[in-house]
Parts: structure tokens; C-alpha cells; sequence
């Protein structure tokens, strides 16, 4: 009977915790525990509280009120230095790296090894090759971080907290920008890990991953313990609705408009770029969205960066609204009336260190003064309505930005967009590390800009998101468009040929 078997002992419990920042209870009397040889799945909506919990258990915060256990004692984390020797590793959902210095340097500051009493490159740049080969990426060491792709710095930063040979690592949204090869092979090391008496906490809003890889799942909401179940007795729809308080239809297909059928507002023809683009044309629509699927460096975010003048064109042409234009730059994009929204919200979508206001406002400062003088109530008027129809979690408009969860963040990016009121609004991965609520109202909110004779641009690594929002869907693969669907003859195994065709021809061969 089970009552006869021990009870395991978790390795890390935490009762009673509650943090408190201005104007907000982050968390409220939360529970939490983790066993031995477990990975445990942590989810909830944005501002839910998990990557706080997370970040009081790295030693990143203090707790205002309750305990942490530690292999049953009762133990405090002051920071996160402290929290290492503890053998508790923190992967932030936000990249924590140094982009100007190398991949081993970045994976072993302040640890690297020594001979003598002098730095030891040789044995550093050994010590990092395996580290690396633990997670799969095939990189050189020697190079700069900041020349790695978002996914490549991803893996960097997991072979980093591997590096540390703790016995509990817990995990942010791990794999938000990682192929899912990438995935692959991360759940292979979380496996290993775990089969060694360690434990993971694992924090995504991929329910199909969070199905895959956990033994147990906790669910947070609105700062609250909700409830934990292990993950057989815990369907997806449950998840959600448990997350966010209401029932949700996650199956959804698009209304039919027949935009795809309007006015062309956007036409490209015969793009290319000397590193990776082909021959790219297309049409967009007045009022159309239009969807870009492909496995990761298919050339999907290269499009949307040439369109906006941020990477060189080597031929080909764009035309906005039948009219040749010639975009040098992103400035000259919103000139006409495009606008991008970047995948990578942390380096391109906005200053960390300042407020929503400013961020919201920033690229709108243009219409809104008058020769030097700034319109700052206008700014804020604006502002305080975005936060509003967004849900964005925060005290005020003047709350810093990095304050911010991840999703709410991300919201701010939408907001200084939505604020420009561009004709075309071409959005980068819109939901990556936003939970499923969030999405639905995201999703809302790109549909009834599609009413209104917004023209969009749905670049996802989610093949779901794409079928529920986009009406077309074109299908990219090595930096060339190998096929094109209505979304009603749109299947995931579809777009999954197509994006790992290296050809139209082969596309055709294949089917």
C-alpha cells in the first residue's frame, strides 16, 4: 500500500513565502517542493510569480515572510553566489550573458582554471568543448558571445549552469528561441541529470514540452499556490484552466475574411541578400494575415530585417501600395509605414532601464511634439491605454521596464507599435515566453487590427499559433520560400515538409 512506503525527503521545500514590491504582492504564502531524481514543472500565467520564486530560490531576492527547506533543513539564500554553493543553479528566462567576451570565458568567469597562479587558456578553452558537448552546440569557444544567435546563446547559458555540477537547476523557460533539435537534446542532458539523484524545476508555457520532460506540475496564479498533481492526472485543458481561471479553446482556426482576396499593400519580388535570402516574392493584403512557418534559420526573421532596411539587399525590389520604394534603414520602414517587432525583445524591442512611458512612446515622439518640445501627457495618455487593453502587469506606466515578467515586456513591445499605428505591422515569434492566456488576448488583438485594415506579418516557430492566426501560410527553408497554403488546407505535417525542403522542386517530390 502506499502508506507503507517512506516518504522521500524533497531536496529544496519552501512554505509560507511571500515577496512584496511597490504596489505589488508578488507572492502570497506559496508552497513548493521538489524531490530527488524529479523534474517539476512550475506554470502559470504571466506576473504569476514563478520566475520570482525562481529568482528567491537563486538568491537573486530575499523573501518578505516564510522558510526554505534544503535536504530538510531549514536554510536562507542571501544571493546567488550563495545559492551555487548551496548547489542551486539559476537559468534566467532573460539571457545573463557578456556578449563581448568569449563562449568559455562567458561559461567560467570568475572559476576559470589556473596553473601557477596564471590563467590556464589551454585548459579553459578544453573545460569549455566539453561543456559544450554536454548540451550539443557546436560552436568555438574562442568567439564572442554576442556574435551567437539568441538559440546559441541559449545553450551557452545551460552548458554554463551544468558547468557548476549543482544538484538542482532550475530552468526558465529554457527553451523559448532552441529548434527543436535543440529540444531534443536539452531533455537528453535533463534526463541524464535527474537519473543522478539531482532535480530540475522547469518553467515553460510549452504544455507539450511541460508533458514530456515533468514528473509533477505546480500551478501559480496571480501570486497564489493553486495547486500540484503529477502530470498523468493532469490534462492540458485542466492546466489551463487552472493557470488561468477559465476555460480556454486552444484548437482554433481563423475567421474567414477574404482579405487574402484585397488590395495589395505590400509586394516583394525577387528578394535577395548575400548571406542567406533567395529569390523571395510575395503579397501581402489590406487586412490579411499572413503567416511565415520554417524551422529556425530558414530565413523567416531575415525577410523581416531586410524589409526594414536592417540587413543589406543584394537584388529584388518592395513596393508598398503599388509604389517602389527603397527602405535604407528601419527609420525609413516606418517612414512607410512598416514596423517591426523583433523576436529578440531584450536587444532590439526596448531600453530595459527605462519606464513603459518612455519605451511606449519612443517611436511616436516624432508625431506627438511640437519642434522641441515633447507632448509627456500624451506620451503617458497613450501609455496608460496600451498597459490597459494589453493587461500589462505593473503598478503604473512608470515602472521600469526590466521590472517587468517576460510576457509583460513582451506586451510593451506590442504597445510601441500599436501606439505608431502602422499600416504594416510585421511581429517576430509575438508570444514567445507568453502564457496561454496572454496569447488568446494577443491573438484577439492582431485579429481585430486585421478588421480595422491593419496588414500583418506572423513570423512563429509555433506551428499552432501560425494555424490559428494566419489565413495564408508560406513555408521557408534555406532562405527561400518552398510553398505556400490557404490555411484551410494548412496541417502541421504539411508545413513540416515544406520547412525541411530544401526546394520548391523538392517539395513537389516529396508530396
Amino acid at each position: 500500500m502506499d502508506s507503507d512506503k517512506p516518504k522521500v525527503q524533497p531536496l529544496l521545500a519552501v512554505e509560507g513565502i511571500t515577496k512584496r514590491f511597490p504596489g505589488v504582492v508578488a507572492l502570497n504564502d506559496v508552497q513548493f517542493s521538489l524531490l530527488p531524481g524529479e523534474v517539476h514543472a512550475l506554470v502559470g500565467e504571466n506576473g504569476a510569480g514563478k520566475s520570482t520564486l525562481m529568482k528567491i530560490l537563486g538568491g537573486v531576492y530575499r523573501p518578505d515572510d516564510g522558510t526554505i527547506y534544503l535536504r530538510g533543513e531549514e536554510t536562507s539564500i542571501l544571493d546567488p553566489a550563495q545559492a551555487q554553493l548551496k548547489g542551486i543553479s539559476l537559468i534566467h528566462q532573460e539571457l545573463n550573458l557578456m556578449p563581448d567576451l568569449s563562449v568559455a570565458e562567458n561559461i567560467y568567469f570568475g572559476r576559470e582554471p589556473r596553473k601557477f597562479g596564471f590563467l590556464s587558456e589551454r585548459q579553459l578553452i578544453k573545460d569549455a568543448k566539453a561543456s559544450l558537448k554536454r548540451v550539443g552546440l557546436e560552436v568555438d569557444p574562442r568567439i564572442k558571445v554576442g556574435a551567437l544567435t539568441v538559440a546559441q546563446q541559449q545553450m551557452v547559458e545551460i552548458a554554463k549552469a551544468l558547468s557548476f555540477d549543482s544538484d538542482i537547476l532550475i530552468m526558465d523557460e529554457p527553451t523559448a528561441a532552441l529548434t527543436d533539435r535543440e529540444v531534443k537534446q536539452l531533455f537528453e542532458v535533463v534526463e541524464e541529470f535527474v537519473s543522478q539523484g539531482k532535480a530540475v524545476v522547469y518553467i515553460s508555457h510549452r504544455m507539450d514540452e511541460i508533458r514530456e520532460i515533468s514528473d509533477r506540475i505546480t500551478v501559480l496564479r496571480d501570486g497564489h499556490y493553486i495547486e500540484t498533481r503529477p502530470v498523468s492526472e493532469m490534462p492540458t485543458k485542466e492546466i489551463i484552466r487552472l493557470m488561468v481561471g477559465r476555460v480556454i479553446n486552444t484548437d482554433l482556426r481563423p475567421e474567414k475574411t477574404g482579405a487574402e482576396n484585397a488590395e495589395v499593400v505590400l509586394q516583394v519580388e525577387d528578394l535577395s541578400t548575400p548571406t542567406l535570402l533567395k529569390d523571395v516574392s510575395f503579397e501581402l493584403h489590406k487586412g490579411e494575415i499572413l503567416g511565415f512557418a520554417g524551422l529556425m534559420g530558414a530565413g523567416r526573421t531575415e525577410v523581416a530585417r531586410a524589409l526594414i532596411g536592417a540587413d543589406p539587399i543584394s537584388s529584388g525590389e518592395i513596393k508598398i501600395n503599388g509604389k517602389k520604394v527603397r527602405i535604407k534603414n528601419p527609420k525609413d520602414a516606418v517612414k512607410n509605414s512598416l514596423a517591426y517587432l523583433s523576436e529578440d525583445r531584450k536587444r532590439y524591442g526596448l531600453l530595459l532601464d527605462k519606464d513603459i512611458t518612455y519605451n511606449v512612446a519612443l517611436p511616436s515622439y516624432d508625431l506627438w511634439s511640437t519642434a522641441t518640445v515633447i507632448n509627456d501627457g500624451e506620451a503617458v495618455e497613450i501609455a496608460t491605454r496600451y498597459t490597459d487593453e494589453l493587461s500589462i502587469k505593473t503598478p503604473s506606466v512608470q515602472q521600469i521596464t526590466k521590472n517587468l515578467s517576460g510576457g509583460n515586456q513582451q506586451k510593451v513591445v506590442l504597445a510601441k507599435w500599436l501606439a505608431r499605428d502602422c499600416d504594416i505591422l510585421i511581429f517576430d515569434e509575438p508570444t514567445r515566453g507568453i502564457d496561454v492566456g496572454a496569447k488568446e488576448e494577443i491573438y484577439a488583438l492582431l485579429n481585430e487590427l486585421a478588421r480595422e485594415g491593419k496588414s500583418i506579418i506572423v513570423i512563429s516557430s509555433e506551428i499552432p499559433e501560425i494555424l490559428r492566426l494566419a489565413q495564408r501560410i508560406l513555408v521557408m527553408c534555406d532562405g527561400a520560400i518552398t510553398g505556400e497554403l490557404s490555411n484551410e488546407a494548412a496541417t502541421q505535417g504539411e508545413i513540416m515538409t515544406m520547412a525541411t525542403a530544401f526546394s520548391i522542386k523538392e517539395t513537389k517530390e516529396i508530396a
